[in-house]
């Protein structure tokens, strides 16, 4: 066979095997690597390590490395540790522990200069400096502080070698000097640098950049310069001259700029060219110096994102003056001595957005990826030769012995995992070349998988597990036998004894019962099959006179589908014998409640002719046979009379219920009507009292007179929900007129006599106003019955307010105003509340049981219950609808918020949603203006569905200017 025929036992063919047959190769007994792979190669450099994110380190760390003088005078600086600096050894029983940061560069070094291993790890150095290693920082600003702690650190030095190698290295001089145009004056302010950041957007050269740095600027109109000479502001002009230049000067490229639009960091991906020598005197104040400097390292950062990418450095070797790029772990020679940039060119952007490189001439290179160059006084000095001082040299040795020791190891297991492999190699080709059971021997049944898994040498096999292939009987299942495979007796025992495992499977272990159970099967299928022919032929007869029989659709529906499935045959099988003889199998078939959709729930025939058809007599034997205690039921058989009364009875209070929905809306039209109720907010001068109930009630008595087939009759008027446990109003007059106006529904006392004759009402509450004759309306004084509980209002008013201040994944709005034109809410009330009759006919669709108690049509209930504030607020939030849905506009969008989240936060959120930075956003809510960006929304009164004015400040136009602001 070519492959495997997984339904023949017997076929051992392309399961692994051929792995062992030919010839090996002998690195697969194995999976280790030779170790002196990570050997370093002769005349190469030492690799470091990527801790997870710290690529940008790498490339500094080799950078500084390879200048010769800073290694040289790091290499004089005195270790902290007495026994080193009395020079007393170190101590065997003890790893060596780096205390300063100058310990940590020069054990560095050291390693980087004379280890044997083709990369080293510098974990110590990253976690002395505090550095999260899985997060990527700016190169340039981890430049820069590296360099001042450094200095720092050896500015406490007594060599002074070693104290100014820093001043020394990449310490220069400039000047800002501002001339006045009226007197002539000039106000020079000197400074040091240890890099010159030069701006590279629309520049294509390196000396264009240079220039724009020195470049003069005018200080003219609000800018003008205060002259002391003259002790008046007078126009000027400003300026930087270079003084003095370092013999290693870092040229910082400027690709990480603000993007404004934003408010995140860019990268600037534009080709700048740069020569290989760079004579500075042009760019100088004095001009009788020696200023050319050749190019010795650039570093490069791949990417087109700015938070995102990978740093890799080219740095030229002073000693031979050889270009190497270093990448981590891989360091390639550049061949011919020459530069070459090449891939590092290449962005993970579309093609169509591609820029053409420039063409550059001989000693001139062009990158979009370089973010420093760095360049080295040109001398005619022979470079300096640094030799290892003896501890750190002992420390290095250390070290290399102990990569020896782990080289020796790896070698001894590959030598053992060989000689194993080779032993498993020969026994596995013994096995298998008597793995087939010879005809007439005895032999297992044994799974393939498992067979697999002992050829596959990279997954240990695992005892042998047969119980998943044992029928019912215990013994194996004849449909499990194409995932099984014959094995010689002699094997079967062989792999016992090594894995151990079970049960065995042999020749006693085919089960005759279930092969017996498989032809039962057989046979059954073919009758189903002429059955399903005969009954679906007799379906199709039409029924004459009394003669057929009622069958449910339902029934024959379910019957078909079941032939149809593609596991019929295993479920009639044990649900369905045709052995008259097996009564407890037959006494089964009552599961399958055939014809009992259309029995009613009094056990006659149920009245709905839509769902049941008729069927020939001859039909209906052949299903008594499948179902022979369905119920039966003639063609001349009376439907249930029960049912026909019930029925009647329901089109009779179908019929009642809209009389009544009818009669009680003619009777309360101002109570259906919206427009015609009272308001408290302006009271009606006809009457001088005005009663109350629940808005909950208006709005089920409302349900039931729109649709008063679906819905239940409302028998009484709960007002108990609106009152506190001691029986007093739980809402003042101000606030009824106000926030709690959702909560309630006016009355006029004409309605009130007709609601209290229609109605059940457990508590009257009313509103009277008193006022003296002739004196202003305003003055009238309102009083509730029963009176305000002020004790239950207070801790209403309580939780009320721990809600708002407290709630998670609220929503909020934010609209945008443009143009100064302020959006306020009572200008735009459609912008806080509103409702439909959409809601209501959502909350109609509600099933039954989930109505307040306080409305229950049970007997009873009218009577008042007993509720906690707790209970109140669960039934004002459940209960008593409030209508909070938000109606965007124009300008405006939703933000998920919570409680404890701060307004910087928020900020962010807004960022994403309108792209204006933090900075440039107005926020305000109800005329407050919000500017603590630490305070939280709560503490703030932003509450959920509040609607916050965001005002964007125009961008700045002087977009150079605001670079340098930014930086």
């Amino acid at each position: 066979c070519r492959r495997n025929c997984r339904g023949n036992p017997n076929c051992l063919v392309g399961i692994g095997e051929h792995v062992w047959l030919g010839e090996i190769d002998e690195n697969s007994f194995h999976n280790i690597d030779d170790p002196n792979c990570e050997r370093r190669k002769k005349n190469a450099f030492v690799g470091l390590t990527n801790l997870g994110a710290t690529c940008y380190v790498n490339t500094f760390l080799q950078m500084w490395f390879l200048n010769l003088e800073l290694r040289q005078a790091l290499y004089l600086c005195p270790s902290a540790n007495c026994e080193y600096a009395a020079g007393e050894g170190i101590p065997k029983d003890k790893d060596y522990e780096p205390q300063t940061i100058c310990e940590h560069l020069q054990y560095l070094f050291a390693l980087l200069q004379n280890s044997k291993r083709r990369y080293i790890d510098p974990s110590g150095f990253v976690k002395a400096l505090g550095l999260d290693t899985g997060q990527q920082q700016d190169a340039q600003e981890f430049s820069k502080l590296f360099m001042s702690l450094l200095e720092d650190t050896l500015s406490k030095q007594k060599n002074p070698d070693v104290r100014n190698i820093v001043q020394k290295q990449f310490c220069g001089e400039y000047a800002y000097v501002t001339v006045c145009n009226q007197c002539g004056r000039e106000s020079k302010l000197v400074s040091k640098f240890y890099e010159l950041e030069l701006n590279i957007q629309g520049h294509k050269q390196l000396t264009d950049c240079i220039t724009e740095f020195l470049k003069e600027e005018k200080l003219e109109g609000d800018n003008r310069y205060f002259c002391e000479t003259c002790q008046s502001k007078q126009n000027a002009t400003r300026k930087i001259r270079l003084l003095s230049l370092p013999c290693t000067l870092n040229l910082q490229l400027m690709r990480f700029v603000f993007d404004r639009q934003t408010g995140h960091k860019k990268k600037l991906n534009t080709y700048i060219g740069f020569s290989e020598l760079l004579d500075m005197e042009p760019f100088m104040e004095q001009k009788n110096g020696v200023y050319v400097y050749e190019l010795s390292a650039v570093l490069i950062h791949r990417g087109v994102s700015a938070y995102s990418g990978h740093y890799i450095a080219h740095v030229k070797d002073p000693q031979t003056g050889e270009w190497y790029k270093f990448n981590d772990e891989d360091i390639e020679k550049m061949e011919g001595k020459k530069l070459q940039l090449g891939i590092e060119e290449d962005l993970a952007e579309p093609s169509k957005a591609q820029t053409r490189k420039p063409k550059c001439g001989k000693g001139t290179h062009c990158s979009r990826n370089a973010y420093m160059l760095v360049y080295r006084l040109q001398t005619r000095e022979k470079s300096l030769t640094v030799e290892v001082p003896a501890f750190l040299q002992e420390l290095v040795e250390r070290d290399n012995c102990k990569f020896e020791e782990w080289c020796n190891e790896m070698a001894e297991m590959r030598k053992q995992s060989v000689a194993r492999g080779k032993i498993k190699h020969e026994e596995v080709k013994e096995l298998y070349k008597r793995l087939p059971a010879e005809a007439g021997s005895p032999y297992d049944f044994i799974s393939l998988e498992w067979l697999q898994k002992w050829l596959d040498e990279s997954t240990p096999p695992k005892p042998i597990d047969n119980t998943a292939c044992l029928c019912a009987h215990g013994k194996l299942h004849p449909d499990k036998i194409s995932i099984m495979k014959r094995i010689s007796e002699y094997v079967a025992d062989f792999f016992y004894r090594r894995y151990g495992g079970g049960p065995r499977l042999n020749v006693k272990a085919l089960c005759k019962d279930c092969v017996v159970e498989r032809c039962r099967i057989l046979r059954l299928k073919n009758q189903l099959n002429e059955d399903y022919k005969t009954v679906t032929n007799l379906l199709k007869i039409t029924v004459k006179g009394n003669d057929g029989f009622w069958v449910g659709k339902a029934s024959l529906r379910s019957w078909r589908h079941s032939l149809q499935s593609p596991c019929i045959f295993s479920f009639f099988f044990f649900f369905f014998k045709l052995d008259e003889s097996n009564e407890e199998k037959r006494e089964e078939e009552e599961e399958l409640n055939f014809n009992e959709d259309i029995v009613c729930p009094h056990g006659d025939l149920c009245i709905s002719e839509n769902e049941r058809r008729v069927v020939s007599k001859e039909a209906w034997e052949k299903l008594k046979q499948y179902f022979p205690k369905a119920p039966e039921f003639p063609n001349n058989r009376e439907c249930c009379s029960q049912c026909k009364i019930l029925e009647r009875e329901g089109e009779e209070n179908e019929a009642l219920h809209k009389m009544m929905a009818s009669e009680q809306k003619t009777s309360l039209q101002n109570l259906f009507h919206d427009k015609c109720r009272p308001c408290l907010g302006s009271w009606p001068q006809e009457t001088d009292e005005l009663y109350i109930v629940s808005q909950f009630f208006v709005e089920e008595w409302r349900k039931f007179v729109r649709r008063p087939t679906r819905c239940s009759p409302v028998s009484s008027v709960g007002n108990s929900a609106l009152l506190c446990p001691h029986g007093g109003l739980m809402f003042t007059y101000a606030s009824m007129t106000k926030e709690d106006s959702k909560l309630i529904a006016l009355i006029w006392p004409s309605e009130w006599e007709r609601i209290q004759k229609l109605f059940v009402v457990d508590h009257v509450i009313k509103i009277t106003r008193t006022q003296a004759a002739g004196a202003d309306p305003e003055s009238a004084l309102y009083v509730s019955e029963p009176k305000l509980c002020p004790e239950c209002r207070e801790g209403l008013l309580c939780q009320q307010q721990r809600d708002l201040r407290e709630y998670t994944q609220a929503t909020i709005y934010i609209h945008k105003v443009v143009d100064n034109k302020k959006v306020m809410k009572d200008a735009a009330p459609e912008l806080n509340v509103s409702s439909s009759e959409a809601e209501e006919e959502r909350e109609e669709n509600k099933p039954e049981g989930e109505q307040d108690p306080d409305f229950n049509q049970a007997n009873g209930g009218a009577k008042r219950q007993k509720i906690s504030h707790q209970n109140y607020i669960a039934y004002q939030k459940q209960g008593i609808r409030r209508s909070t849905r938000h109606r965007k506009v124009r300008g405006e969008k939703a933000l998920l918020v919570s409680a404890n989240q701060t307004l910087k936060e928020l900020k962010i959120q807004i960022m994403h949603a309108f792209s204006v930075a933090p900075f440039d956003q107005n926020l305000s809510i109800d005329g407050k203006i919000l500017s603590d960006d630490t305070a939280t929304l709560g503490s703030l009164g932003v509450i959920p569905e509040s609607v916050i004015l965001l005002k964007a400040d125009e961008p700045i136009a002087d977009y150079a200017a605001m670079d340098d602001v930014m930086q």
